[in-house]
This record gives C-alpha cells, structure tokens and sequence, in this order.
C-alpha cells in the first residue's frame, strides 16, 4: 500500500520528469530552473545521471531484482523524458544496444534482474566488449544488509560475486553505496565512450538500496566526455614513417575494424603510398569496393588478393586493428615483412608486432598526417609493378567468386533435391540489400564467413557483421535496435538455420516494438562452417547436423504480423521473394533452402591458416620461426 510520504515523492519524481522533458534534457532543465539539489531514490538518481549523459533509451526485461528502477522509468516515460522497450530475452536485448550504438551511434542501457537474466545479458555483452562498443548494463545484485540468500543471487559464501564477474569483461561498479553513483558514472562515461577501446561498463544495483534515499547534486553528475582527436606532438615519427614507405617497394595496409568510418583517410593513405589495402571481416566499405588498390579481406578465411598481399608485402601498414588470429593467421600472415608502421590509439595493439614504428593517436588525424607528409616529399618508389600483380590477383579473386556466383542449383542429400548454392544465394541478397539502401546484419558460422568474402561495399555502414565474438543471434537480434533509434534504416539479417534459432524472440519484439526489416535463412540443415573444419582438418563430420526438419515459414507466420515467405529454389524465386518481403510494413523472413556438400561451387574456400586443431603444429612451428 502506498503512503502519503510515497505519494508526494512520486509527484516530485514526476515534476522533475516533466520538467527535463520539457527542456529538452537536465542540462536546460538546471538552465530554467530545477533545483540542483534534490533527495531522491539511487534508481532515480541513476536515471537522471544517465539523462546528464545522454541516456535516454532503455532495453529491460524486468524482475525481482529491478522493480524499483522498472517504476522511475515508468514514470519517467509517462512524461517522455525516457523510452524503454521490453523484450523477451536479455541475449537479444544485448545485442540489440550494441547494435544501436554501433550502427546509429546512440548509446543505451539493458536492465535485467538478478542472477540468471543478468547472467544472459552478460553473456551477450561479450559482442559489445569484442568490437569496442559502448553499452551501460543495470544487473539488479544481492542486498547489502546479507540477511541469507537472495533468490537467484550467486549461492556461495563471498560477497559481490557478480560486480567481480562483471568486472573481467570489462569495468564494473557494485552501488553498496548509494552516494558512490557519482564515481561510478564518471568511471562508467570513460568506459562507453573511450575513443579507442570503449566497452561495455556493468552497473550493479543492490535490491535495497535502490529505493534508498539520498541528497543528489544534479549539476555534479559527470557529463558525457568530449575527447580532443590525439596525434604524435611533433613530426619525427611522421617522417620517419613517410621515410619508410618511399623506400619499401611492397607496401599493405591492413584496415581492421577500428578504421570503421575514418574511409576518407584511409583511401588518402592508400593512394599515396602505392599500398594494396587488405580488409577485415569488419571493415568491408573502408575502402570502395571497386578501387583497384583493394584487395578485399584476408586472413584465415580471407581471399586469394587479400592473402597474396597480406603474404608478400615488405612493409605493413596496420590500421586500427587488434591483429585477432583470423585476420593475421594467428600472427604467420606477413611472411615477408620487415618493418611495421602501427597507426593506434590504444599502445598495446600499436605494439603488437616487433619491428614497429608506432604512431598513437585519431586514426583520420594520424593518417592524414602521414598522407601530407608523403605528397610533400614526392620520394614514393614507384609501386606500379606490385599494383599490378595484386590487381591481378583481384581479377582472379574476382572470376573466381563469380563462377560461384553464377552455379545453378546443385543436388542436396538434405533436401533430396536441387537448392541454391550458399554463396550465390547470399550474394543475390547482398545485391538486393545494395539495390534498396538496406543494411546488412550477418550472423556467426558459414553465412558470416561467406558474407565478409562476398559483400561489395562503398563505405563503412552498410555491413554489420558480428565477428569479434562470433555470437550466434546476433543479426535478428539486431534488427531491434531501428525500435529505438530516431532515424531508423531498414536492415536485413543474414542468418543460418542454427543462429536464427538462438533468438527467434524477435519474431515477437520486432511486430510489438514496430520494426520494419527482414530475416532471410539460409537453411542448410547443419553448422556448415564447423562441418567444413571437420572435413578439412580430420576428412569427417561429426555431430554438427541433425534429422529434424523445421518449416520455418510455418514457424514464422505463427507470429502475428511476420510475413513468411518461401524463396524456393531458384535465383529468380529468391529475387522475386525479397521484392515482395520488403515491401511488408513490418518483419519479413525470408526462408532459403542452400546447399552444403562437397561441389567445390558450393562455397568460397579458406586462403589463410589457423591455429586450430591438427593445424596447431604447422601455425606454430612457423610462428615460431617469424620475427615480426
């Protein structure tokens, strides 16, 4: 039952919502007036030292553990100074504020309850923590007073299991202390927004001190930080590294994910240098995709131009990248280089190879440093011959994949009949994607490892492809974020059989929440990535498929306002079904029946190596044997 003393200090909750939603925010709202010192609970004052940051848009699945954050924001909302969607999986919601963040650039917050749904969202954080993405994660966590166990806390002996568990993936703040929330912000702005290595930062609220009471100045809150671009202070290192490059005669960049969006610079760079440009999984579109100097991706999936350029240049260019085993062959990737030049903003990463010249700072205001420094000397060796053979072998990179591109429909065990071939069946939906101004979403296993090779961009954006933790269900998941974003773009999920069973639940979130998208399955009826490993490495298959038939578009279209559409079996049946899904004014799943078998047609190959299974010994004895 409420009292009278609940009754009022709901009315002052409610006036100060109302008053930072009519401002525009609680900076103008401490411009026209609201007090800067109020009493309020911690889950309120949380809510509004978000607000200071810009945090404005909630993804919750409420419990036990939440009930008093769940009713600020309700409030909160009612006077629209807030916006929280529930959804029905806290793995989903994870995703999904990664993706609003990695994609629009807003930064949100999951809020989960305790133990096990906190559990779900910190396991799909890792998404967020392995591409460098921003996110706030609320985790309701036992009481304080340790009275016994609270239900679905840690069962164990020890105090603030979850804030030490939390504090391994990334940075985390246990709220035993309400009037901590003011270090705890600060500490959590730097985490989100961390130029070079953001992440996700863990907020655990205790059950009972969010209600508690505490004396808040408002105009303290820390702010969301703006960072000045870095660079090196002076331009010795500049020119040693132009030095550098005039004098290499097979010059690479690799271009890792963090040259996402630095596109104009890093094409400066490249023309400048003579440099064949290699890509990651992630930075498809850095450089447009038809420019002669790239190469496409390379590493252990790769291609034949980005492996052969990888492999044979003398002098590497490192962009932005965390040199991951995929994307370097687990370090065995340049055979012939002899010096580095690592342009980073986090040290580690800049020094990851020996031989380095290190240059920290922005990537566009070290780069363009560097692209000024070589037009002025004019001193480049000519780089005309090592061009032209790695255009050719872009050409051959190029005829390759279109042979794949153009196979008919080869005969499957599964299906007893003819399917399309997963890489012409995703390039057909990659075309589409281009042709509507789509983003594409890929999802972890064969799809994604076909899809990085198959995409042809023109600038980053257009390509979200989850390959830092490789985390099943990421790509419908992802979809929801356009729920919460102020200017929504229609996106497609590229996803297999198995990953979109990982989190059907957007099935459910997208029609509640009102998103417009489509889901196309590639139905193979197996994990075909790890099949394929299997085969390659051992000549057997074990455990990786199964014998039961799923009707996914029956599955869909048992959704209230999904359409479910199959593509049949051809190109123009699949071409025909995305023209109609897309023209649905909501979701879409397109359900695609692809091949998997041993027709070398029937997908893109591996043109690197890896230091997996009875592969180890090779990577590493040569590994072994590299200096750089």
């Amino acid at each position: 039952m409420l009292t009278r003393a609940d009754s009022d200090a709901e009315r002052q909750m409610r006036e100060r919502a109302r008053a930072i939603s009519r401002a525009g925010g609680l900076e103008p709202a401490l411009a026209k007036g609201l007090p800067k010192l109020v009493e309020c609970t911690l889950s309120e004052a949380l809510v509004l030292g978000l607000l200071r940051q810009g945090v404005r848009k909630y993804f919750a699945i409420f419990g036990h553990g939440s009930t008093d954050l769940g009713n600020v924001l309700r409030i909160y909302e009612e006077e629209g100074a807030t916006r929280t969607i529930n959804c029905r999986n806290e793995v989903e919601m994870a995703h999904a504020a990664t993706a609003l963040r990695w994609q629009y650039g807003e930064l949100s917050a999951v809020v989960t309850s305790i133990g096990p749904g906190a559990m779900q969202a910190f396991a799909g954080s890792l998404a967020a923590a392995s591409n460098g993405v921003g996110v706030y994660h609320i985790y309701g966590d036992e009481t304080t007073f340790g009275e016994g166990y609270n239900m679905q806390q840690i069962p164990k002996e020890e105090q603030g299991l979850f804030g030490r568990m939390t504090a391994i993936m990334g940075q985390s703040y246990v709220l035993h202390t309400p009037e901590g929330l003011r270090d705890a912000l600060r500490r959590g702005a730097l985490c989100v927004n961390h130029p070079y290595r953001a992440g996700p930062f863990y907020l655990l609220l205790p059950l009972n001190t969010q209600p508690a009471k505490l004396t808040v100045n408002l105009a303290a809150l820390p702010e969301r930080p703006e960072l000045s671009k870095l660079a090196p202070a002076d331009g010795k290192a500049i020119e040693q590294a132009a030095e550098m490059i005039a004098k290499a005669t097979k010059v690479a960049i690799k271009a890792g994910g963090g040259a996402r969006g630095h596109d104009a610079a890093v094409r400066r760079l490249a023309e400048a240098a003579g440099a064949a440009v290699v890509l990651s999984p992630g930075s498809t579109g850095v450089l447009q995709d038809a420019h002669p100097q790239n190469m496409h991706v390379a590493g252990s999936k790769g291609s034949i131009s980005g492996n052969y350029a990888m492999a044979e240049a003398e002098l590497l260019i490192v962009i932005g990248s965390r040199a991951v085993c995929q994307a370097d062959c687990s370090g065995i990737g340049y055979r012939n280089a002899k010096a580095v030049i690592n342009i980073n903003g986090d040290l580690a990463d800049a020094l990851h190879y020996n031989r380095t010249l290190a240059l920290i700072g922005d990537i566009s205001a070290v780069a363009d440093r560097l692209t000024a420094a070589l037009e002025k000397s004019r001193a480049v060796v000519n780089k005309n011959a090592w061009l032209k053979t790695c255009a050719e072998k872009k050409s051959e990179w190029t005829a390759y994949k279109h042979q794949r591109f153009e196979c008919p429909p080869l005969r499957d065990d599964a299906w007893q009949k003819p399917v399309l071939p997963q890489p012409a069946a995703i390039k057909i939906v990659a075309d589409f994607a281009k042709e509507i101004g789509a983003a594409k979403y890929f999802d972890a296993g064969d799809v994604q490892a076909n899809g990085f090779q198959i995409v042809e961009d023109d600038c980053t954006g257009d390509t979200f492809t989850e390959s830092g933790a490789s985390y099943m269900g990421f790509a419908p998941s992802a979809l929801l974020a356009s729920a919460l974003a102020e200017k929504p773009r229609y996106g497609i999920a590229f996803c297999g059989d198995g990953s979109f069973m990982m989190n059907p639940q957007i099935l459910i979130d997208a029609v509640e929440h009102g998103v417009r998208g489509m889901i196309v399955i590639f139905d193979n009826r197996r994990m075909a990535a790890i099949t394929g490993l299997q085969l390659a490495q051992y000549k057997a298959e074990f455990r990786t498929s199964d014998r039961v038939a799923v009707d996914y578009q029956k599955l869909a279209a048992a959704v209230s306002g999904v359409m479910a559409i199959s593509a049949g079996d051809s190109a123009n049946s699949l071409r025909a079904a995305l023209k109609t899904a897309s023209g649905h004014d909501g979701l879409s799943v397109v359900h695609v029946p692809v091949y998997c078998g041993s027709d070398e047609l029937g997908g893109l190959g591996a043109w690197g190596e890896w230091n997996v299974g009875n592969w180890c010994e090779d990577v590493q004895s040569t590994w072994i044997k590299q200096d750089l």
